[in-house]
């Protein structure tokens, strides 16, 4: 049986992710990325923590079916492991006792429970925190490092692999369908496809509407962040976040890296750091420990695009035939970037969702377009 012609619009980690995984299913794929590189936006701006505890209801099963791909990934794809320990301790002050609480009660309805810790045991374990300054903190020891850029080198060479292709410097200007088939002008090339997989992040909706597909409503989200001195002596400490999210730090080599963990509605857009919102995370960390910031190295922004129920959008648009979503991960596109893709394979190839997905507990219909009809 003949597999689909399938072209995937975004060479983020969710576009790479899916790629790779229709090459390796038989499916003839290109991929097409408007900037000159790919991962330019906010995969290219994003410091990842794997954490099982972390995002909507529906996302979770896709987290944790990802785990066999970081833990063993296919030969030939990576250089150097691309988990690392790491640790999560989230903190609060006695005004958020409730916050604090319901995080430690969500943590322990999960199969890795965080763990209640007072003062002077938060303190103990990051020297820098104030004891005064706590109520206490929950330490979540099963977050992980995720080592962004290997993970979607990884799929850019198993999808070149299997024969697919990426076009960079590739924008989508138009797209038409007739007799079952896609005409997609990016550039100064023409395509055809039986498929578009919609991986395009905070431009989503857009290319929906080049599609003739209703919007769901994406919102772009901006989330600063940015390096300032540190101590390899810091390296072991977990990472640690204010318990309503703001702010959050942790040891990267030799430097320290800060966000405000805000989120701010933007247009689709090649975001830039605030001063204003760098100042207000190092006054909020400032006065969390003793560290001092008064000087910053870097700092860059990413947009975390979000569907309206917060939970990601994978599957078939429910009018316009051949159109796939695959859009609205929040902060949880890389570490759910393996099962994602999978899933979108799956369902482009046979209908059927995998069996190795299906005993995760991956949640087809809370993922599917479908929900917003």
């Amino acid at each position: 049986m003949r597999k689909p012609t399938v072209v995937v619009i975004g060479g983020g980690i969710a576009g790479v992710g899916a790629a790779y995984a229709l090459a390796n299913a038989g499916c003839p794929v290109t991929l097409v990325e408007a900037e000159s590189s790919l991962a330019y936006h906010t995969t290219g701006r994003s410091a990842a923590i794997y954490f099982e505890n972390y995002g909507a209801a529906a996302i979770r099963g896709l987290t944790t079916a990802s785990r066999s791909f970081f833990d063993e990934p296919p030969a030939g794809l990576i250089d150097h492991p691309l988990l690392e320990g790491r640790g999560a301790l989230w903190i609060g002050t006695p005004a958020k006792e409730a916050s604090l609480r319901s995080h430690l009660a969500d943590s322990e309805m999960t199969k890795h429970p965080g763990r209640w810790l007072g003062p002077l045991q938060a303190a103990a374990m990051v020297p820098v925190l104030r004891p005064e300054y706590l109520l206490g903190a929950v330490l979540e020891p099963e977050a992980l490092d995720l080592d962004v850029a290997g993970l979607h080198q990884a799929f850019v060479r198993g999808l070149r692999a299997a024969g697919g292709e990426i076009r960079n410097s590739t924008r989508v200007d138009h797209l038409e369908r007739s007799a079952n088939t896609w005409s997609i002008t990016a550039g100064a090339d023409e395509l055809a496809a039986d498929v578009i997989v919609n991986a395009a992040g905070a431009w989503g909706d857009v290319v929906a509407v080049m599609a003739g597909a209703t919007p769901i409503g994406l919102e772009p989200m901006r989330r600063t962040a940015f390096m300032v001195p540190g101590n390899l002596a810091y390296r072991s400490w977990p990472l640690v976040g204010d318990t309503d999210n703001d702010f959050y730090f942790r040891p990267d080599g030799s430097q320290v890296l800060c966000s405000l963990a805000e989120e701010k509605v933007s247009e689709p857009e090649d975001a830039r750091p605030d001063e204003l919102d760098i100042a207000l995370a190092i006054d909020r960390i400032n006065i969390a420990t003793t560290l001092g910031i008064r000087a910053v190295r870097s700092s860059w922004t990413g947009l975390r695009t979000f569907a309206p129920d917060r939970a990601m959008v994978i599957g078939w648009d429910p009018k316009v035939a051949g159109f796939f979503w695959l859009v609205g991960q929040g902060g949880t596109g890389i570490q759910t970037a393996p099962a994602a893709g999978r899933l979108t394979a799956d369902l482009i190839t046979t209908g059927q969702v995998s069996s190795e997905l299906a005993e995760q507990g991956v949640d087809v219909a809370g993922l599917s377009p479908d929900r917003f009809t």
